[in-house]
């Protein structure tokens, strides 16, 4: 089922997520199920719960050939909860970011280049990964709505931070999360 997805000033989107202690239940299928077809249907890449108005430690993300993301690599369909992130190294890369949380708006991020993230399966199967470029950006997008975070709040230069057709007037939209 399509669910509405909260925008930005809900203050259900500033707080801090529960972890799942259940795996592989009814509830937490049906939650999975919802959060594929609300992102499949607005083109995202990527929707955390709390987007859509449940407080559990759960994400998903994946990329393969998606209007809104034309230039990036694929990042494969992943479930991840209770999510653990560790940099593997202090590089950071600035990169634009939207949300369906913040729509019609792109801002100007640092994020960690290379990390590594743990977490949970859907069958409750712990698994990790490490990546860089835009997936490990998507991961980090996602990961912050879990503790209270929208991408705005980490942005460093305010001029690089507007609507879409203010920014980027007859150009194509660049990547974001």
């Amino acid at each position: 089922m399509i669910r509405e997805v909260l925008r930005m000033g809900d203050p259900r989107l500033w707080q801090k997520s529960l972890p799942v202690t259940r795996f592989n239940s009814p509830e937490l299928n049906q939650l999975l199920q919802d959060m594929r077809d609300t992102m499949a249907h607005l083109n995202g890449a990527g929707l955390a719960a709390p987007q859509i108005g449940v407080q559990l430690r759960v994400v998903i993300f994946g990329v393969k050939s998606n209007p809104r993301y034309p230039d990036v690599e694929e990042v494969p369909d992943t479930v991840l909860i209770n999510p653990e992130l560790t940099p593997l190294s202090s590089e950071m890369e600035d990169g634009w970011e939207g949300c369906l949380s913040v729509p019609g708006m792109r801002g100007w991020v640092p994020r960690w280049k290379k990390l590594r993230y743990a977490g949970f399966d859907e069958r409750g199967k712990r698994f990790k990964r490490e990546v860089d470029g835009f997936h490990a950006r998507v991961a980090q997008h996602e990961v912050d709505h879990l503790d209270g975070i929208l991408y705005p709040m980490r942005i460093r230069d305010f001029t690089r931070f507007g609507f879409n057709e203010a920014l980027f007037p007859g150009q194509e939209l660049p990547a974001e999360e």
